[in-house]
């Protein structure tokens, strides 16, 4: 059996999107910036993905950018943030301690320049709270930056709160919804959101490209120079195939929003349950405030790469945290966050399913997972003192 879980890593592109491609790769080809007819042909096409992408988040389609992917929108977004508080004299930014590291290593970049940088602590469950906004924002303060939902353990923040506290005390509020978008209802005006980083390729579109939504007023900073393409907020000729792809996705998912919700939590909720009788192993960030298909384990006295290389061999496709560091020894930030021991951390397993696992699947790793971590144990010189007793679970 091959088995898929890996999906807050990348998901197989629909049919929906693929097929909203295909004609603007050799029917549809002209540069959106051209005169002719060719090239205004591509336009209505770039006009219409971005009202339909509005429509999804409840914006207009002028506040929509079109990025290479979440990475560079998350930076734009900081970064255009923090000019516009440095010309106003307020140089103190507010995030979290668990943000994906296109949000930390731009927090450590602008920290090098002069701006005071607070990340707040996140609670053993996984979550921050507003009133920690809130008690964090100070006269000076340019941003709050706080994920919409957490990339390795699926947690699902108050952003709704966060953006009623920020909107109160009249601070751009900028959420990371790359994990979030096309899984979960979002709403900008009514969530006082400012700006939102999203990614293709995380709800079953093509890679590589991305989009930042800025509410109207807001000057975005342009990090990349050339042309005026994206009402001068980003150079370069748009990737009208991809963009067509993402619009098709974003709007297939939000249309299925309720309905996939609903399976991929049942399928998760017996995944968790599954896993859960695995003894000296627990389950990372809130059970019920968590994405639909993100599950995250600790098992104590394994390594996670061991774990992954098992699994992968019995056909099970999973990783061990994000993607983006999976070439890392270090143990998750996210869960030091938590506050897991390093030699616990070492021990995590991610699996990320989506509307296409079957129950059949779900039973299935749950058995491979379970004689995985017993045939790891049981050549494991740590979980032999564990066991004889020289060593304490630190997992009960």
């Amino acid at each position: 059996m091959k088995i898929y879980a890996d999906n807050a890593a990348t998901t197989r592109m629909s049919k929906t999107a693929v097929n909203a491609m295909l004609p603007y790769l050799d029917e549809v080809y002209g540069n959106p910036s051209s005169l002719h007819s060719a090239g205004q042909s591509a336009k209505e096409a770039l006009t219409s993905a971005r009202e339909r992408m509005a429509a999804c988040l409840g914006c207009d389609a002028g506040e929509i950018t079109f990025t290479s992917g979440g990475s560079e929108a998350d930076n734009q977004a900081i970064c255009s943030a923090a000019r516009i508080g440095e010309k106003q004299g307020k140089k103190h930014i507010i995030s979290t301690a668990f943000e994906h590291h296109a949000v930390l290593h731009t927090l450590n970049r602008l920290k090098e320049e002069g701006f005071e940088i607070t990340l707040l602590d996140v609670h053993e469950n996984g979550l921050v709270t507003a009133e920690q906004v809130r008690e964090a924002i100070r006269p000076d303060t340019c941003l709050v930056t706080v994920m919409y939902a957490n990339n390795e353990i699926g947690t699902i923040q108050p952003v709704d709160k966060i953006g009623a506290v920020c909107r109160e005390k009249g601070v751009l509020f900028h959420t990371d919804a790359v994990q979030a978008a096309g899984h979960l209802h979002i709403d900008v005006r009514s969530q006082n959101i400012d700006m939102l980083s999203l990614s293709a390729h995380k709800f079953h579109g093509p890679k590589g490209i991305g989009a930042l939504y800025a509410r109207r007023g807001i000057r975005l900073t342009s990090l990349i120079e050339g042309g005026a393409q994206e009402q001068g907020r980003r150079a370069g000729t748009e990737n009208i195939p991809a963009i067509m792809g993402m619009a098709a996705a974003l709007e297939e998912a939000c249309a299925d929003i309720d309905k996939n919700a609903k399976a991929v939590s049942a399928l998760r909720d017996r995944l968790i349950k599954g896993l859960g009788g695995i003894p000296h192993g627990v389950l990372n960030g809130d059970a019920v405030h968590r994405l639909p298909g993100n599950v995250n384990f600790c098992f104590e006295g394994i390594e996670g790469e061991s774990l992954l290389l098992i699994l992968d061999d019995k056909g099970i496709c999973a990783s061990s945290g994000s993607a983006c560091t999976s070439g890392s020894l270090d143990p998750s930030h996210v869960l030091l966050a938590i506050g897991r021991p390093h030699e616990i951390a070492h021990g995590s397993l991610r699996l990320t399913i989506s509307e296409e696992t079957t129950t059949e699947e779900i039973d299935y790793m749950i058995q491979a997972v379970r004689e995985a971590v017993e045939y790891l144990r049981g050549m494991s010189p740590v979980w032999r003192d564990l066991v004889n007793g020289k060593n304490k679970f630190v997992i009960p």
